[in-house]
């Protein structure tokens, strides 16, 4: 298992260094004077400043300088000030935002993070259940009940459910309000009465005691969550239930059954872990989209999320900003899909001989 580990940890800085690359070769499509906006904060008044600048961090320069200069950034001699620099955490100046685009994702991740920690074991749990469920009882009620759970929520968009539970739980009723917190909770979380020990304002609330708040933050996300959750069911139900139905039919279930076991050790020691490989890697790519922010549904619901922030810089077309994003993204991609292999190897050993 150590040595499947060590193989896969070989494998990041290889994708860390395709993904940097894809990353700066999109900027290049851009000009020396949109590229100064990933060193300096006050654009330039003139042309002259704006070549000063150009020279100043090699804007001009071959294509192996100006990727070492983005990567570990440039040091001014005059000052000793280190400009520019992702392994440094500086991923340049958003101009809509008036901030730098690392300060953007410290704000907005753990809104992200805070959702996806509340959002993740409904989608894993509840679409898993389903399809194993509709495998074991095929072509019965509960069978046909989950088809038509999952072509429902296979055929409408994000939006469109968003929508209506707005519509419905928020216009109609007014039980769950969009955004992230109600007004009172904003004006105590700043105050001295409250302790922000994660950022997370849920897991705050908890280790502050305030169940109140807690509750209002739970409130504020359920619909978000609830959108989430169902348009992931779908999916899992019919990738669970297609793995489900495959193993059912290996000769060592067959074997296990003949045996005379418990239907129920069959399913859950049998078969049910020989049918995970394919939902782990589903289940990867979904938590990879949600602390990625889901762009729809964070914008739908109001909730200041990376997704939101992401929509909000590609509609003024603020490039830097978004690939600055797409570059944090990717980074949570490889992180990812390093924990999954390794969870590959845990559920099946097959995998580490490979």
């Amino acid at each position: 298992m150590t040595n499947y580990i060590i193989r896969r940890l070989l494998l990041v800085p290889v994708l860390l260094f395709g993904v940097t690359m894809i990353i700066f070769m999109l900027l290049q499509t851009m000009g020396p004077v949109e590229r100064s906006a990933l060193f300096v904060r006050d654009f330039p008044k003139n042309e002259k400043q704006i070549e000063g600048i150009i020279r100043k961090y090699d804007l001009d320069a071959p294509f192996y300088v100006q990727y070492k200069n983005w990567i570990v950034g440039k040091v001014d001699p005059n000052t000793g000030i280190r400009e520019g620099g992702i392994l440094f955490g500086d991923f340049g100046y958003s101009r809509t935002a008036s901030q730098p685009v690392i300060d953007i994702i410290k704000n907005r991740f753990p809104n992200t993070l805070d959702l996806t920690l509340w959002a993740v074991f409904p989608v894993l749990s509840v679409g898993i259940w389903l399809g194993v469920k509709a495998a074991v009882h095929q072509n019965g009620w509960i069978d046909q009940a989950a088809r038509v759970f999952s072509i429902v929520g296979t055929s409408f968009p994000t939006f469109v459910f968003g929508l209506l539970f707005l519509m419905i739980f928020y216009a109609k009723w007014g039980w769950f309000p969009p955004g992230k917190m109600s007004d009172w909770v904003n004006q105590l979380i700043y105050s001295s009465q409250f302790h922000q020990y994660t950022k997370l304002l849920s897991i705050d609330a908890l280790l502050n005691g305030r169940l109140d708040v807690f509750w209002d933050a739970i409130k504020h996300m359920l619909l978000p969550i609830l959108t989430l959750s169902y348009i992931s069911w779908a999916t899992f139900v019919r990738v669970t239930r297609s793995s489900m139905l495959e193993t059912l039919r290996m000769e060592y279930v067959v074997t296990a059954r003949s045996k005379g076991l418990k239907e129920s050790d069959v399913i859950n020691k049998h078969a049910k872990p020989n049918a995970m490989i394919p939902i782990t890697t589903l289940a990867g790519f979904q938590v990879i989209a949600l602390l990625g922010g889901v762009v729809i549904t964070e914008t739908v619901f109001n909730y200041p999320g990376i997704g939101q922030a992401a929509a909000a810089a590609a509609q003024q077309l603020d490039v830097v900003t978004v690939l600055g994003f797409a570059l944090f993204n990717g980074m949570i991609l490889i992180t990812a899909n390093l924990v999954v292999d390794i969870l590959y190897g845990i559920i099946d050993p097959r995998v580490r001989l490979s």
